[in-house]
């Protein structure tokens, strides 16, 4: 699509064969980071898209600029280490979760965010809905998983049966970043 505006600078500039290709390879390489990324981000289903930077650190005195530069860094994500954010209602733990899971797009990794009352339907369901079957391979094959509000309902065995299988699974293979307004005295 954008050969013909490449072939009128080249001419006007006087480009050698070696500048128009460079150009024109340094074009499509962007593109297609692009590309992945909106892929990305599509696939991650974030609910809405607020970075690390709209974070209001100030209202967050549990998380210091050193801790949350640190998380910033990814390098637990390297690891395949998981993060649990803890806190009453509007403390920032979605959005902090949302922030670090557009920072993983960024640097080329595969994101899906699900909340536990979309992912526990869809784990009950796998077996007979093929849309329940592609979300959950989607989630099973991202590099950084983030489940909301976990606990927010009760689970019966069954259930937590299957939420366990899932956890097994992306088990040193993903990290995983859990959201919850409850302690873990109370799962």
């Amino acid at each position: 699509r954008e050969l013909p505006s490449f072939l009128r600078k080249a001419e006007a500039n006087s480009w050698t064969y070696q500048e128009f290709l460079h150009t024109l390879l340094t074009y499509e390489e962007k593109r297609r980071e692009e590309k992945m990324i909106e892929k990305h981000l599509k696939w991650a289903k974030f609910p809405y898209e607020k970075t690390l930077d709209e974070f209001e650190l100030g209202e967050q005195p549990s998380l210091s600029i050193r801790q949350l530069k640190q998380l910033r860094e990814l390098s637990w994500l390297d690891q395949a280490y998981n993060l649990i954010f803890l806190g009453p209602p509007g403390v920032g733990k979605t959005h902090l979760a949302i922030g670090l899971g557009l920072e993983a797009i960024q640097q080329g990794q595969r994101v899906s965010f699900i909340s536990m009352g979309e992912l526990v339907p869809l784990l009950k369901t796998e077996e007979y809905i093929r849309k329940a079957q592609l979300r959950l391979k989607r989630i099973r094959d991202a590099d950084l998983v983030i489940i909301d509000d976990l606990m927010y309902m009760a689970m019966d065995q069954h259930e937590a049966n299957l939420f366990f299988q899932l956890v097994n699974h992306l088990y040193e293979r993903s990290s995983i970043i859990l959201t919850s307004n409850k302690g873990p005295e109370e799962w």
